[in-house]
């Protein structure tokens, strides 16, 4: 702290061999009183310090809303809680006691969330954001916003000429350039835990706001693009003052970069902006996704340590910081270290990863998909959470995510997992030719796995017997809807509740991928008038099309089909009578069309008979942009508050790659 002093007494020329006491403020070096220098020397003086108390008292004004908006929202959820699953039987839907009770207790809530889906669910400036909501736009606006008025609010803007002891004839400018650029150069510090918190998996947000994990990501990222434009006007600010406004000149400059605490904030400045440009869309393709995962983690932590060594005055900030990076890597390798300790073939306990059976599905147009199954001594999951797997065997420093597409039962102590991939380059591309390759030697092959998680939230828990369900998937995206359709056929059937699956893939031949459990739905179908809709984007129509053909007049299956011959039926298709399967190819070689959303969610808006709707989604980026547009124009707030629940409508996606 001495050196710092030190150094910093000739910028400020503070005297400290003359001072009678030294002022305490926090985050930056003791102030010497009284003061012993020139009249607009002291001035600048008090500007400096009482500029930079203003910016910590500001930082601790931002992290206190902060910490008030996630009580408040974290006491919301209890006082306003939805209503779950688990609290509400099938057989009680039909009571209007309940559901006036319902009805008073959530009608308000229900309506405000009606209102702020139909207007800040819809993308925002895509050019800009990215898939990007207007509700997490308007978030980050607020905080740019406050971020913006008070990086200028509390600066007396004004120049001081001072004389330069000792060098008759030079004078230094001094001006509100330098409270100003420490200004943001504090506003920086203080965002620091605040983009960690929002960037770490194992997120204390989630667990205050029932959030998961990935929904942060876009505000991690537009906040480093924040932290980044203010680490910038903060070098600039104080080399134009050290390099052009100080005398003399150059050695001023010369005796200031020289300096310790400067070299970590050149350091700290470089790092900033490789994280940025790493980051960036074009960083990632040009490096690859995992190379910039890993270098994300890496450079920011060393950047941390950077800005510390820059101005460890102000190390409240990154303490924080770097205890919440060092928690969420302990709790993930805790995690995967739980799962993974099990009794091994000799009797003893040690590590051992899952075993998984792969299947290959070859498509050398669009890319290999691999089918993954396996089962695995551990607690089961939620529907909708997600694990990262790492794939040993090409690489044991790489993992990625992956929602089981089954659902999560014990038997015999073992939990069944099922997993598809579609491989495109890098890891994928690795595990698909493993799969070719152990499959043309054997019959059958497997790969070891490394599990961590599982992660997010369950996407089921408020999926109450009177909600309508529409899930809506493109290609391997049907892994993410599946398990709330296996969950739902499990479950009594509803009386009047609808239910529906449009899923678009490539060929009619991708069914395959998920052959099991599209015959668990069309058992149980009948009972639960499942409509399952598939449409095939990119595979030309037979020339003589039959529209429909009955497959088995003994089970009273109907199958109708656009553009397919009979021949063509397999076993995935056969569906109970009071529910079909329609398959159309509405696509063809050498072009691609996509199923009319705005018409499929509309048509099952309107054709449900009571009760609100979920619409489950995933997919590609442009299928859930749309999605949310449709569903926000389906969200009337009017009609709801006056009780006809067809018009609440939410929207629950799968996101997590989303820019």
């Amino acid at each position: 702290m001495a050196t710092m002093e030190n150094q910093l007494a000739a910028r400020h020329i503070q005297n400290f061999s003359e001072a009678s006491s030294l002022e305490k403020h926090w985050g930056y070096v003791d102030r010497a009183v009284p003061c012993t220098n020139d009249a607009g020397s002291c001035a600048y003086l008090d500007q400096v310090y009482g500029s930079h108390d203003l910016s910590m008292l500001y930082s601790g004004i931002l992290w206190a809303i902060i910490g008030g908006v996630l009580l408040l929202w974290t006491i919301g959820r209890r006082v306003f809680p939805s209503p779950r699953a688990d609290e509400v039987a099938p057989d009680t839907v039909d009571n209007e006691r309940l559901a006036k009770m319902i009805d008073r207790r959530s009608r308000l809530r229900r309506t405000a969330a009606t209102v702020t889906r139909r207007y800040l669910l819809p993308d925002s400036v895509r050019l800009i954001f990215g898939r990007t909501t207007r509700l997490q736009v308007l978030t980050m606006t607020a905080l740019a916003g406050y971020l913006l008025i008070f990086s200028f609010v509390g600066i007396a803007y004004q120049t001081w000429i001072t004389p330069i002891k000792n060098s008759p004839g030079l004078y230094n400018t001094r001006t509100s350039l330098g409270p100003w650029s420490d200004r943001v150069g504090v506003l920086a510090y203080a965002l620091t835990p605040l983009s960690v918190m929002l960037s770490s998996r194992e997120s204390i947000l989630s667990l205050l706001t029932g959030l998961p994990y990935q929904s942060f990501n876009f505000l991690h990222r537009w906040l480093g693009y924040i932290i980044v434009i203010q680490g910038s006007m903060h070098t600039i600010g104080w080399t134009i003052i050290e390099v052009r406004l100080y005398q003399p000149q150059p050695k001023t400059a010369q005796d200031w970069i020289v300096q310790l605490y400067i070299i970590w904030g050149v350091v700290a400045q470089i790092l900033l902006l490789m994280l940025f440009a790493l980051s960036t869309p074009w960083g990632i393709r040009l490096t690859g996704y995992e190379f910039f995962r890993k270098s994300h983690y890496v450079l920011a932590m060393v950047y941390i340590g950077a800005c510390w060594g820059h101005w460890a005055n102000l190390q409240c900030f990154m303490i924080p910081g770097l205890a919440i990076w060092g928690l969420d890597r302990g709790i993930r390798f805790i995690r995967s270290a739980l799962i993974h300790y099990q009794y091994l073939p000799d009797g003893t306990m040690g590590f051992r990863a899952a075993h998984a059976s792969l299947t290959h599905f070859p498509d050398a147009e669009h890319g290999d998909v691999v089918r993954m199954d396996f089962k695995h001594p551990q607690d089961p999951w939620k529907v909708g959470q997600h694990f990262y797997l790492c794939f040993t065997e090409s690489s044991i420093w790489q993992s990625h995510p992956f929602t089981p597409l089954n659902l999560p039962k014990v038997q015999d102590g073992l939990v069944s997992h099922s997993y598809i991939l579609r491989a495109k380059k890098g890891e994928t591309k690795k595990v698909a030719v493993l799969a070719a390759k152990k499959l043309a030697a054997a019959p059958s092959a497997t790969t070891p796995l490394i599990l961590s998680g599982p992660y997010g939230e369950s996407i089921v828990k408020n999926l109450t017997p009177d909600v309508n369900i529409l899930c809506v998937a493109g290609g391997t995206g049907i892994t993410y809807v599946m398990p709330v359709l296996l969950s739902l056929v499990e479950q009594p059937e509803v009386k009047d509740r609808k239910i529906q699956l449009v899923w678009a893939i490539r060929k009619k031949d991708d069914t395959r991928w998920v052959e099991k459990e599209l015959e668990t739905i069309r058992r149980a179908a009948k009972a639960h008038k499942v409509e399952v809709h598939i449409y095939v984007t990119r595979e030309a129509s037979s020339k003589n099309p039959s529209i429909s053909d009955d497959v088995s007049e003994k089970d009273e299956v109907v199958v109708k089909e656009t553009g397919l011959s009979s021949s063509g039926v397999s076993s995935v298709q056969r569906v109970q009578s009071d529910s079909s399967l329609d398959v159309q190819r509405i696509g063809g070689q050498g072009f691609d069309r996509h199923p009319d959303l705005d018409k499929l969610v509309n048509e099952f808006v309107e054709g449900t008979v009571r009760g609100s709707t979920s619409v489950y989604a995933s997919g590609p980026g442009g299928m859930i942009s749309d999605l949310r547009s449709i569903v926000a124009s389906c969200n009337l707030g009017a009609k709801v508050w006056q009780g006809n629940e067809r018009y609440d409508v939410r929207l629950i996606c799968d996101d997590r790659l989303e820019w």
